[in-house]
């Protein structure tokens, strides 16, 4: 079975003593400061606190889900949404059409692991404006582009630590820019928990039981289906609620996975399962990769294609015991159905994400290969 996540027992931590995501930062980004958190929207709550003003706006790519617009909703500033090309590209006419005196920030996305394109005209017109640039990386912790460790591209930046490991939280507020560092007071939240928490040891008990469910599929993918919260119906998402129970320090379990983690082998692999994925699909009329190519550095966080008939592909890939694929993202009420983010509601739809991460071995994808044939 591939399932959508690596477990807690998986090789994912290194039985030696990997150098750790602290490390890595240090080496690919010295000049950025860096600050863990639970979660990436706290983070960027902390890292904009002391930068921005109430009725404020902040641009955010279309393509994205509801709940990361919270931070900047909780400090008074208003979010408006940007449109976005095939390429995931900003629509810039239209991000133009937006910027104005008001205007605090910009937040780019860089999807599954790569950056986003476009970057550095964003980043000059964050310059023309005098706005910030926000360099949301959720997806791509370990990923490095020509030398430029992302997240870390903007003013301030985010990454995700619990899209990368087996973790029940964890993420990092980067800050590249001067002012962004000499404003920053990290609230209660920022840094590690003092003391190992009851969701520490509920999360290594849920790690256990997806290993024993893992041996029966059919039986995972029942306990899937019942504990499921939600649709691509975003009616069905409470972004706020979602948001306030990512409240909470960085546990000391993920802490200590963070530490304990083998970035190079975590990264390796992830390549290898995202050139798997490749292989196993060229032959697909039906689907499209999003990505032709994997550049060097890039740390995929999923093997995302366009389906044809993307609710039968899913259907397929779970009868070949592939739990893990999903559609991303859902999104935001003011998007969803609405004309003027026809490319974002497009993909919404049509975007079947493969999972590459660390506890999968490539001969299991190469074996779903070889059923999808059959």
């Amino acid at each position: 079975m591939i399932g959508a996540t690596p477990s807690v027992f998986d090789a994912s931590l290194s039985r030696s003593g990997g150098p750790g995501i602290g490390s890595f930062v240090d080496r690919h980004a010295p000049d950025v400061a860096f600050t863990y958190y639970g979660a990436g929207k706290v983070a960027l709550r902390d890292g904009l606190a002391g930068l921005v003003e109430p009725g404020e706006t902040v641009l955010v790519p279309a393509y994205l889900s509801p709940a990361v617009v919270e931070p900047f909703h909780e400090l008074g500033l208003e979010s408006q949404c940007y449109a976005i090309e095939r390429s995931l590209a900003p629509d810039f006419d239209d991000l133009e059409r937006r910027l104005d005196d008001e205007t605090a920030a910009i937040v780019s996305v860089n999807y599954f692991g790569f950056p986003q394109p476009g970057l550095e005209r964003l980043a000059s017109l964050a310059d023309e404006y005098d706005c910030y640039h926000v360099d949301d990386n959720a997806h791509g912790a370990l990923s490095v582009d020509e030398g430029t460790l992302l997240g870390t591209v903007g003013d301030l930046g985010i990454t995700t630590l619990r899209k990368l490991l087996p973790v029940p939280d964890g993420a990092v507020l980067y800050r590249a820019d001067d002012e962004v560092r000499e404003a920053f007071e990290p609230s209660p939240l920022a840094g590690p928990a003092d003391r190992v928490a009851a969701t520490d040891c509920r999360y290594v008990a849920s790690s256990v039981a997806e290993t024993i469910l893992g041996a029966t599929p059919s039986l995972h993918r029942s306990v899937e289906t019942f504990f499921a919260d939600g649709t691509d119906d975003p009616t069905t998402v409470d972004p706020e609620a979602r948001y306030e129970a990512a409240k909470v320090p960085m546990s000391r379990f993920s802490k200590a996975v963070t530490d304990a983690a083998d970035p190079n082998a975590i990264r390796a692999t992830r390549r290898k399962n995202f050139r798997a994925w490749r292989r196993v699909l060229t032959d697909r009329d039906d689907v499209t990769p999003l990505y032709e190519r994997l550049p060097e550095g890039i740390s995929p966080y999923e093997f995302p294609v366009r389906a044809d008939e993307p609710a039968a592909f899913r259907s397929e890939l779970t009868d070949c015991a592939v739990v893990g694929a999903h559609s991303w993202p859902v999104l935001r009420k003011c998007v969803h159905g609405n004309e003027a983010y026809e490319t974002a509601n497009r993909l919404a739809t049509d975007l079947v994400a493969l999972p590459v991460h660390q506890g999968i071995e490539p001969s299991a994808i190469e074996a779903v290969g070889d059923r999808l044939v059959d």
